[in-house]
């Protein structure tokens, strides 16, 4: 079987590759560039000269073919116009999935075909195993062998969620060789190859992109336009009438009657690898719902629960004063119980939901963070502390064109009421959710409310074996 291996510079496609040529597979690697504006990286170099001279130096060492392919164009036209756009609309993309569903498993696959490849190989902290009935047989659908996708062993570095939007067709040509291995047995194996890539760090930032300034990224395409940073008061909680509505539903369907829990947990996402996968969430209780009453939530009112606090009715009046020895005539705004214009930004789109940096706010004995962006009056809405009430969400919704089954065998019918784990951003600890299918769309109700949630990322859910089984935008 002739294999491509798309072969990236870093050290897991490196493995990946050798491991291929020693289990006996004829191996050819390729190369792809996918993005040539080095002005928009911080840096501020072709980083991808490098990593496709290390990846050639790689190909060498091993012994096998390599290969250049341009994709840059595809990548502009399906990746990053769509990362502009959603921006643009106060949205919050995900490229690492969108590269992997758009162009390393559908451009680059095509690229490898025509250099005559039945199979690609990537460096992915993952695994592909067949779907096998009760007999042990592959299951075949429309004659086709289904697959499954589960987490990489390595809980540290499992980049299952990256291709949450992957089709059994494109799982079908795809293979993960150091999905069985973690981190630290792929760097000894490395080693011990001398590959010129043992000791190269991992890639940071977007997918082939590198690390960017994102607002500078953005402002290729996205004017700035100077607006107004309201600070949102914890009285405002108090009187909003969604977010009423919203504790008074989730008590409705707790198994047994109390106080329901809205307010997410918080740990670092700066702390890495096992000490963040396994640190306890302050905050970050449990609510216990029974399935029968959440299956009774009209579709009216589960639509309500999913939806964002809009922080539109924060209105603020000006009023006149005189000031000073000549007591001058001059303008402010009068205070407000629920909020205070705080400061401005340069562009509602460019903020996202959850941030911290880049605000440059001072005077608060907590930090602030982005609870929400107007991009139509280009207004953002901040909360001071990590246990604000603002930045704490417990259901979404993914509309129905959105829903994705990896497993299509397994997909819901309306009225369906399921429980998974579920996966709202790389590296978080899988939460336990139940999953509610309405016509509308596919609606996720967390046990634990979830913390800085931002529309345009995708969710992913897992059943208890590991396996992904599906994902949607939401």
């Amino acid at each position: 079987m002739k294999v491509c291996v798309g072969l990236s510079g870093g050290v897991d496609s490196s493995v990946a590759a050798l491991l291929l040529k020693q289990q006996g597979y004829d191996v050819f690697a390729m190369f792809m560039q996918n993005w040539h504006d080095a002005d928009a990286t911080l840096h501020g170099d072709c980083e991808w000269e490098e990593d496709r001279f290390v990846a050639e130096m790689v190909a060498r060492k091993i012994g096998i073919p390599f290969y250049f392919v341009d994709l840059s164009e595809e990548y502009r036209q399906r990746v990053v116009d769509y990362m502009f756009d959603e921006y643009g609309r106060g949205r919050t993309p995900n490229p690492d999935v969108l590269c992997n569903r758009e162009i390393k498993f559908d451009a680059f696959i095509k690229a490898a075909e025509r250099m005559g490849a039945d199979m690609v190989a990537t460096g992915h902290y993952c695994r592909r195993e067949p779907l096998l009935d009760d007999e042990g047989a592959q299951v075949v659908t429309d004659g086709r062998p289904q697959w499954r996708i589960l987490e990489g062993v390595d809980p540290n570095k499992d980049q299952s969620y990256f291709l949450c939007q992957l089709t059994q067709e494109q799982l079908s040509k795809a293979l993960f060789p150091i999905g069985e291995l973690t981190k630290p047995q792929v760097r000894e194996i490395a080693s011990r190859a001398d590959l010129p890539s043992a000791d190269k760090k991992d890639s940071q930032g977007i997918c082939f992109v590198g690390k960017v300034d994102l607002p500078t990224f953005l402002k290729q395409k996205l004017k700035p336009s100077d607006g107004d940073v309201v600070e949102v008061y914890d009285a405002y909680y108090s009187r909003s009438g969604h977010y009423t509505f919203v504790h008074d539903t989730l008590a409705s369907i707790l198994e047994v009657p109390g106080e329901p829990n809205m307010i997410a947990g918080y740990s670092s996402e700066d702390s890495g690898g096992e000490a963040f996968n396994n640190r306890r969430l302050s905050g970050s209780a449990a609510n216990i719902y029974s399935p029968e009453k959440i299956a009774a939530i009209s579709d009216t009112d589960l639509e309500r629960l999913s939806e964002p606090l809009d922080y539109s009715d924060i209105r603020f009046e000006t009023e006149t004063y005189r000031s000073g020895r000549k007591h001058l005539k001059k303008t402010r705004y009068k205070e407000n119980p629920f909020g205070k214009i705080v400061g401005r930004h340069d562009g509602a789109q460019f903020y996202t939901v959850g941030q911290r940096k880049g605000l440059n706010i001072g005077g608060h004995k907590e930090s602030l963070f982005v609870l929400a962006t107007d991009v139509k009056e280009n207004i953002i809405y901040v909360g001071e502390g990590h246990t604000h009430k603002g930045l704490s969400r417990s259901c979404l919704k993914i509309d129905s064109q959105d829903i994705h089954w990896i497993r299509p065998d397994l997909a819901m019918d309306d009225g369906s009421v399921r429980r998974y784990r579920v996966r709202v951003r790389y590296r978080q600890p899988l939460q336990d959710a139940w999953l509610i299918k309405r016509p509308s769309g596919l609606y996720i109700l967390f046990d634990s409310p979830q913390r800085g949630l931002s529309g345009g990322q995708f969710a992913a859910w897992y059943d208890p074996s590991g396996e992904m089984l599906g994902s949607g935008v939401y």
